[in-house]
């Protein structure tokens, strides 16, 4: 285990002090702090934001990396970018992003690993080069920093949503207009795998356009986040009495044929952490919801490849 000692030329707090000293990001830091690591005059410190005084002498040790064995994964995931810095993947529905204690099956994780591709370290080995997650069910663009430079400042655009990307969905019934809905959401009260809208839950803030109505008056339509909190898509959905094809959750559990949800994220943007350029990176539909497309909306417009200037002008009148 790597370990040292500093003593402290200033009055800071505890995370800028060493974060300055041994030129770690503060992320980093405070990992290391609230794993008790670090003591300040002898006397372990929890809190990253602890106040230093002059001449302080602080302890720090650094765990050893462990190689976490993986499980073995046998899938074809196709790179829509990649650079010394990021890579964009397009993941298809019914992958876990990362390893939990209740996930018993492989992730995307494992799967990066088994690629051997060198990942970020900011968020901890179960979550290597992970800087936003989808939900299992959900396919499309997924963003994944190869370094901790790029972890640390697509982190900070997913907090003030430099970063983000447009869903394509297709729920069961039309939707009356274009609509933008603003409710929070926690985990339901009374049903633990479900999210819901609870006055006391996390802001949440989703924004749906009207695309296309199929000849089965299902319809596929747009959606912004300008949040992320978990299934906030079908939950806000939901409260229209709408949801989406194959969504057993938020939906009824007997629905006609056996396909995913069909939730998409199809244009994923963000400003790339070194060029400091705006990236638009879109993620093609895979084949169950193209066919869907294909087979039962009218053939006037290519609906299962929309441009990035379609999907994005879908929304310029919804508040930011």
């Amino acid at each position: 285990m790597e370990s040292g000692k500093i003593v402290s030329k200033s009055s800071n707090r505890l995370d800028k002090i060493l974060s300055n000293a041994l030129d770690k990001s503060r992320n980093q830091i405070e990992k290391l702090i609230k794993e008790g690591l670090v003591k300040v005059d002898g006397k372990t410190i929890l809190k990253p934001s602890f106040k230093v005084k002059v001449n302080s002498q602080i302890e720090y040790s650094f765990k050893e990396a462990s190689k976490a064995e993986f499980k073995d994964i046998d899938i074809d995931i196709k790179k829509l970018y990649e650079d010394d810095d990021i890579l964009v993947l397009n993941k298809p529905s019914g992958l876990v992003v990362h390893p939990a204690p209740s996930v018993k099956e492989p992730t995307l994780v494992d799967w990066l690993r088994k690629q051997d591709i060198r990942l970020s370290t900011i968020s901890g080995e179960e979550r290597n080069g992970i800087v936003h997650r989808l939900d299992k069910d959900t396919s499309g663009a997924i963003l994944i920093a190869k370094s901790n430079f790029a972890h640390e400042a697509l982190s900070k655009q997913l907090q003030d949503r430099s970063m983000g990307r447009y869903y394509l969905a297709i729920i069961n019934y039309p939707l009356k207009d274009n609509v933008v809905i603003n409710k929070p959401i926690a985990r339901n009260p009374k049903n633990r795998l479900k999210m819901a809208i609870v006055d006391s839950g996390k802001e949440a803030k989703s924004a749906f356009a009207k695309i296309a109505q199929s000849r089965l008056d299902t319809e596929l339509i747009a959606a912004k986040l300008y949040s992320g909190r978990t299934h906030q898509i079908r939950v806000h959905l939901s409260t229209l009495n709408r949801y989406i094809l194959g969504d057993r959750v938020y939906g009824p559990k007997e629905q006609k044929g056996d396909n995913r949800i069909f939730l998409h994220a199809y244009l994923l943007y963000f400003i790339h952490p070194r060029s400091k350029k705006l990236v638009e990176i879109k993620a093609p539909l895979f084949d169950d919801m193209k066919s869907y497309i294909d087979k039962n909306f009218t053939k006037e417009k290519d609906y299962a490849n929309l441009s990035k200037d379609e999907i994005k002008s879908l929304f310029k009148s919804a508040n930011s």
